[in-house]
C-alpha cells in the first residue's frame, strides 16, 4: 500500500525533469522562426524599396497609373511600419533601453523611405498635371526630414516651382 502512494510522487519527480535536447518542432535553424526577415515577406523596409523600384520601372515605361499605385503601396507600408516602430519605442521606454534604440533606428529608416516614396509620387503627380495632390506630400517631406536636409530643401524648391510658396529658403 505504501508503494502505491510512492508511485505518484515518483512520477511527479521524474516526469517534471526537463530534457535538454527535447524537440518540439522540426525546424533546425532558429532563424527560420523569424519569418518576417525572410525574402518575399511583405512587411519590411526592403519591401517598401521593392515597391519603389517597381514603380520606377513603370514610370520609365510611361505607365503612370501603375507607377502611382506602386508608390502608394510603398507609402502605405512605410507609414504603417513607422507607426508600429514608434508605438514599440514608446511602450518600451524606461523598461529596456535596447528596444527603443532599435525601434528609433528602424523608425528613422522607415521615415526616410517614406519620404523617398513621397518624392516619387510627387513626380508622378506633377507629370500627370495634379500639383494640388503633390503639395501635401511635399509638406509631409518637410515635416519628416526638416528643411535643412537636402531632401527637405528640394521639397521646398518644388513648392516654390509649383507656386504654393514664394519666399526662398536660404537655410544652412
Amino acid at each position: 500500500m505504501k508503494f502505491l502512494k510512492l508511485i505518484p510522487i515518483l512520477l511527479i519527480f521524474f516526469g517534471n525533469v526537463p530534457y535538454k535536447n527535447e524537440v518540439h518542432a522540426e525546424i533546425k535553424n532558429p532563424k527560420d522562426f523569424r519569418v518576417l526577415l525572410s525574402e518575399g515577406k511583405k512587411f519590411s523596409i526592403s519591401t517598401v524599396g521593392n515597391f519603389i523600384k517597381k514603380g520606377d520601372k513603370f514610370l520609365e515605361s510611361g505607365d503612370f497609373d501603375k507607377a502611382k499605385a506602386s508608390y502608394l503601396d510603398a507609402r502605405k507600408l512605410a507609414t504603417n511600419l513607422g507607426s508600429y516602430y514608434s508605438d514599440l519605442n514608446k511602450v518600451f521606454k524606461g523598461v529596456d533601453a535596447r528596444i527603443p534604440n532599435e525601434m528609433r533606428k528602424k523608425g528613422k529608416a522607415s521615415l526616410q523611405i517614406l519620404a523617398e516614396s513621397n518624392e516619387r509620387l510627387v513626380s508622378v503627380y506633377i507629370k500627370t498635371e495634379q500639383p494640388e495632390v503633390a503639395v501635401p506630400l511635399l509638406i509631409e517631406n518637410l515635416r519628416i526630414l526638416t528643411p535643412n536636409s537636402p531632401e527637405g530643401k528640394e521639397a521646398y524648391k518644388k513648392l516654390i516651382q509649383l507656386g504654393f510658396v514664394e519666399t526662398e529658403y536660404k537655410g544652412k
